[in-house]
């Protein structure tokens, strides 16, 4: 099982765009005007939130995210004071804290560390106010080169078990999984799949993107396990080399395809709110490709 891993605020910005362009995705799906309460489960540091503050000015904006050090640089990023930054484990977080029904639940490639995330799902969409919203996105790339790269460097090295079993795969659903539960929970739905082809450092300035991309993100937990030094340098340095094969610097940049699944969730209004979705029906499943830089 995998323990929540350290975080790097500065790390994490370093693709900022990229990682943003989901989050634009999944909230351009979240159709309503004026929501009162509006929520980001797993909120980081902070940028992303501050567009919900903007997207909806008059609404009351709450991140909640585990990681102080996350938390401290959304702080320091919201100057006026606008998000209210709360800490707290989303498995144990208490919807009745906020004091009031959210309209919006937004949980944005957070729920991949967040073991049996599912079962937290039916709390989550019954706390919504009536004809409220809950959206979340998941990268489901964990096949990919980068990530199977990872566990096979792993697999060789010295620490080779702790190791594997930090990098245990999460149980992510894909857009089916997601969408039959929310139906099932009364709501209607809408579940995609998207691959990004996102182009990191274009310009060249960096010797190996891919491995500072994850660095930030799936290497944590080796990073957390090795201490800086010899057990580290025999994990990266095999690691390394293996991504600049898998990853070639191409005329536009290094390409980095990435997976991620989305699922919306419209729950009815009025006394329909605890029965069956409402005559709209569920739409399918379907499944798109973007490219760019995201």
């Amino acid at each position: 099982m995998r323990a929540q891993p350290s975080w790097d605020p500065t790390a994490y910005a370093k693709f900022g765009d990229q990682r943003s362009r989901p989050f634009a995705d999944l909230v351009a799906q979240v159709h309503t005007d004026d929501p009162r309460l509006v929520v980001d489960l797993g909120c980081g540091n902070g940028p992303a939130t501050l567009t919900l503050a903007e997207l909806w000015p008059d609404a009351r904006i709450v991140g909640v995210d585990s990681a102080e050090s996350m938390l401290e640089a959304a702080r320091a990023l919201d100057t006026t004071d606008r998000v209210e930054w709360v800490q707290a484990d989303l498995k144990e977080w208490d919807p009745a804290s906020l004091g009031d029904a959210p309209d919006v639940i937004i949980t944005n490639s957070t729920l991949q560390w967040v073991p049996g995330h599912l079962d937290l799902l039916e709390t989550w969409i019954g706390a919504l106010a009536p004809g409220g919203w809950f959206a979340l996105q998941v990268p489901n790339n964990f096949d990919a080169p980068s990530h199977a790269l990872m566990r096979e460097t792993a697999s060789g090295h010295g620490r080779a078990n702790e190791l594997l079993a930090a990098l245990e795969v999460p149980a992510v659903g894909e857009p089916r999984t997601y969408l039959t539960l929310l139906h099932r929970l009364g709501t209607t739905v809408d579940a995609w799949e998207t691959v990004y082809a996102h182009v990191l450092d274009p310009a060249g300035d960096s010797e190996n993107p891919v491995l500072d991309w994850v660095s930030a993100t799936g290497l944590r937990p080796v990073l957390d396990l090795l201490p800086e030094g010899e057990e580290r340098d025999a994990f990266l340095e095999p690691y390394a080399a293996a991504l600049a094969e898998a990853y070639p610097r191409t005329e536009v940049g290094v390409l980095f395809p990435f997976r991620r699944v989305f699922a919306v969730a419209h729950k009815a209004t009025g006394d329909a709110a605890n029965g069956a979705p409402t005559s709209d029906g569920d739409r399918a499943a379907h499944t798109d490709t973007a490219t760019g830089e995201g």
